[in-house]
């Protein structure tokens, strides 16, 4: 489908209602595609806890002429969100890796991973599309009939972001790896000190 002068956005809608954000998936799934907009793919994740997970979703397979850079991108956005990044930016970031990694570290601030995080409240789901948009009239009058905040995010800056999110995340397991391997290390060479003590006391007597 050519579109080449539309705009590629991260449309994100961010629904209390459970059943809403459901509701709203199925309507832009039966009329992914008009005049002035289309949308490749879409998913639906909750917050739960500290966690995201996903709900439902759909991938058209249809993509814009300027887009094959973007291909892929809500479900490497929902991995993100899915996985430990996703219960970093939740609030359980001291639960993951302790104090080896910074939490206000740059790569979050004031992106879109970051708004969600601020945005989405337990309990809470989130509609996430990628979308082509002549105007954005037309999806946030589909999206707008529910109770919803809706934010707009250029496709190609989140590209970067998820990239650049992915590579923090490959950074905080091999930080986790490390801090596990030193605990376990500190805590076998205190066994041993410990063993030591007692063999110590149990020749002297």
């Amino acid at each position: 489908m050519e579109k080449k002068d539309f705009e590629k956005n991260v449309v994100v809608a961010v629904f209390k209602v459970e059943s809403e954000g459901f509701q709203a998936l199925s309507e832009l799934r039966q009329a992914a595609a008009g005049e002035t907009y289309l949308v490749s793919a879409a998913a639906l994740i909750k917050k739960t806890g500290a966690a995201c997970f996903y709900l439902d979703g759909f991938d058209t397979g249809v993509h814009t002429a300027n887009d094959a850079a973007v291909g892929g991108l809500i479900g490497m956005t929902v991995g993100l969100l899915a996985g430990p990044l996703g219960v970093l930016l939740g609030g359980s970031y001291g639960a993951l890796v302790g104090a080896t990694v910074d939490a206000g570290d740059s790569v979050f601030g004031a992106s879109m991973l970051d708004q969600m995080a601020g945005k989405l409240d337990d309990g809470m789901v989130a509609l996430i599309a990628l979308a082509a948009e002549e105007t954005p009239a037309v999806l946030d009058a589909k999206l707008g009939a529910y109770d919803t905040v809706i934010a707009r995010f250029d496709a190609d800056a989140v590209a970067d972001e998820v990239d650049r999110a992915y590579e923090k995340q490959a950074e905080m397991a091999r930080l986790a790896k490390i801090e596990v391997r030193e605990k376990e290390k500190a805590e076998f060479e205190a066994q041993m000190e410990e063993n030591s003590e007692i063999l110590r006391h149990g020749f002297s007597k």
